[in-house]
């Protein structure tokens, strides 16, 4: 039972499924088999996961569970290259289960149903990080024993080797049926049909098998009744025809009947990192032994997967996308140089003469809000006039009878909580209702969409806030994120602020936020939801933390006059400070472009991000280290002095990341707030 079905879709939830599994959310099913199921899941922080649940006739099959906890601690000793972690698992439950990280795409069977085989850079890319996987999974002393199609996803960051159900340790321990030979034909080796024997060698054929099928589309020992592919396996050579001259010679040798004259999956792996860097390069170096990142960073260039996406699967408030944030900044910076914002940058390298446009985003304002030198809130939350999570929950628990009752239900926003929602009946509710609006209307005009208003009503049943919007011109539809994000953060604000202040009173706590879509709206699709008292703001451990959409929140053009201001005199701050240091601490200078700032009015914070392509002035640590004290130093400097004199500056957050252009993915290297505890 693989942890992907149906090419990575997210199906409904069927009567019966659980709504929790551990600490994870079920959201719907991602497929099923004779052992169990794999639902689509939420862990806490919002990422994506996949959770297998075994059916309840097997886990009461003892011999199965000893399998199944087998399994389990298997997966928990292999990482590496290639492979989807295991994140958490119980053997012991009721209904034994294991969670494992989301891994979007098509299965290799699939792919090439749709498309036909690989070819290029991607058939290198394919063949190299898969014997990864496996010299990974041998070094951790285990056999996967299952090497097929099926248990290969095409993810868009590279090939994805899973599925370790009859996997063993390579000492022998394994625990299976009698009599039964685990394995799928034509996938199995010689030696497992002869005398039942599967180690890494094992793997290692059936590897060449793959990737034979991944460049033909044809099985090498072709099809038919199981007893006549064995024979074949056994006594007849494979069909490598068509398979590339510079790959078939390592296809060969994993093929070879004898065990002993295949390559190891680590020998395999070197040979096809320099295969694949001929492809890359035109040029074949000597590559034995290459660091496995750098392996990773060849398997991406040469890999050219779509990336996939689910409207079924409801984006989380903390999830990353990084591939979409790359394409919304680099879209951004384009738009801004048509329309007239830009991103704040130097024009010059030097601390001298600069000259500087900028595109940040206006501030959200509920009201005069003056920042002291020395503030000293009690927390991020607070100092922008957001309750804390703990103070409404403290105001929850203090009435014996609190009208909102749903604050420990987790469960996602029901189909037709939209539809069976109504307009703001009371005086409480429509001022409500006004405020979510002005929220709403203040942020999305940072981005020249003050004529999106959303519309704001309440499901009584559900006691659930509910903002719409959609279909929308002004918003583009790769933009749905910030209406999202907009939308949750207006109405768990409001919400938050009265459930804290009026807690018999008020029985909103949780928020929906929908794009309508279809003929007249008649369609629907859940952007986002969340609880009101679980705090409105990205908080760990007490500490506030950017995140990819805010980063790209803010690459999206605006012109307020106040922040362009203050953006332009932060650059030049920003440089003038690591110019000064770069003197003391031996570091390169900042070239043209290299830093730019923009403000996410979401969570009013303003980011910092830096291009580099690994070899330039912030290519290393300690680098990043010294541009994340910059920015927090000076930055802060220029951000609570505005403060002081501006009553309507919001922005005291500030982010740090890295946009990484030799392989297009963001990392957020620091963030936090100006104002110290």
């Amino acid at each position: 039972m693989s942890v992907i079905g149906s090419g990575g879709r997210v199906l409904p939830a069927r009567p019966g499924d659980p709504k929790k599994v551990g600490p994870y959310r079920i959201i719907g099913r991602l497929g099923s088999g004779g052992m169990g199921t794999v639902h689509a899941a939420l862990d806490p922080q919002g990422a994506r996961v996949a959770v297998k649940v075994i059916h309840p006739a097997q886990a009461e099959d003892l011999e199965f569970r000893a399998r199944f906890r087998r399994e389990a601690a298997l997966s928990s000793r292999v990482t590496g290259p290639c492979l989807i972690p295991l994140l958490a698992a119980d053997p012991e439950a009721a209904a034994p289960w294991l969670a494992t990280a989301y891994a979007p795409g098509p299965t290799l069977n699939q792919h090439l149903t749709a498309h036909g085989p690989l070819t290029g850079g991607g058939l290198y890319a394919f063949a190299t990080g898969t014997v990864q996987a496996l010299a990974a999974i041998h070094q951790a002393g285990v056999v996967h024993r299952d090497v097929k199609p099926q248990n290969v996803i095409l993810t868009p960051a590279g090939p994805r080797v899973l599925d370790f159900g009859i996997a063993h340790a390579a000492d022998g321990t394994s625990v299976t049926r009698t009599g039964v030979m685990t394995g799928t034909p034509g996938w199995i080796s010689p030696e497992h049909y002869r005398t039942g024997t599967a180690g890494p060698a094992g793997d290692m054929f059936a590897w060449g098998a793959l990737v034979a099928y991944a460049a033909t589309g044809r099985f090498p020992f072709g099809t038919g009744a199981p007893d006549v592919v064995a024979y074949r396996v056994m006594s007849e050579a494979p069909d490598l025809d068509r398979l590339p001259e510079t790959l078939r010679e390592i296809v060969e040798q994993a093929l070879a009947k004898d065990p002993d004259e295949r390559p190891t999956a680590q020998e395999a792996a070197d040979k096809c990192a320099g295969l694949l860097a001929a492809q890359a390069t035109q040029v074949l170096p000597a590559l034995a032994g290459m660091e496995p990142t750098l392996v990773g960073d060849l398997i991406e260039a040469e890999w050219e997967m779509p990336t996939l996406d689910d409207p079924t699967w409801y984006v989380p408030r903390l999830s990353s996308r990084k591939r979409t944030v790359i394409a919304v900044i680099t879209a951004a910076a384009v738009i801004g140089g048509i329309a007239g914002g830009t991103l704040a940058f130097p024009s010059k390298g030097g601390s001298a003469g600069r000259t500087t446009t900028a595109r940040p985003t206006l501030p959200v304002s509920a009201g005069p809000h003056p920042v002291s030198a020395d503030p000293h809130p009690t927390s991020v939350a607070q100092s922008t006039g957001t309750p804390t999570a703990r103070s409404v929950q403290d105001a929850l628990a203090s009435v014996p009878n609190p009208a909102y009752t749903r604050s420990d239900d987790e469960t996602q926003p029901e189909p037709g909580e939209w539809a069976t929602s109504t307009r703001a009946e009371t005086s409480e509710e429509k001022a409500a209702a006004q405020e979510i609006r002005d929220l709403a209307k203040a942020m999305l005009a940072t981005k020249g969409w003050e004529e999106a208003i959303p519309e704001v009503s309440f499901n009584r049943e559900a006691q659930t806030v509910v903002v719409t919007a959609g279909p929308i011109p002004q918003i583009p539809e790769d933009h749905q994120d910030v209406f999202r994000r907009v939308g949750e953060m207006a109405a768990c604000t409001v919400n938050s602020r009265r459930l804290r202040d009026q807690p018999a009173a008020w029985p909103y706590g949780r928020f929906s936020v929908y794009w309508l879509y279809g003929e007249q709206g008649g369609d629907e699709s859940v952007l986002g939801f969340g609880d009101a008292a679980d705090g409105c703001t990205r908080e760990i451990a007490g500490r506030w933390q950017g995140d990819d959409f805010g980063l790209a929140t803010a690459g999206i053009p605006s012109s307020d006059k106040e922040e362009i201001r203050v953006a332009d005199a932060t650059v030049k701050s920003l440089y003038g400070a690591w110019d000064a240091r770069a003197a003391d601490a031996g570091l390169e200078p900042l070239g043209t472009g290299t830093v730019q700032l923009g403000f996410d009015p979401v969570e009013q914070a303003m980011y910092v991000w830096a291009h580099e392509d690994g070899y330039g002035p912030l290519g290393g640590r300690a680098q990043q280290s010294h541009l994340t004290d910059v920015v927090e130093k000076t930055g802060c400097e220029k951000l609570l002095a505005e403060a002081n004199t501006n009553s309507g500056w919001r922005y005291t957050r500030y982010v740090v990341a890295m946009y990484w252009g030799n392989n297009g993915e963001t990392q957020i290297i620091g963030s936090g707030s100006c104002l110290k505890d």
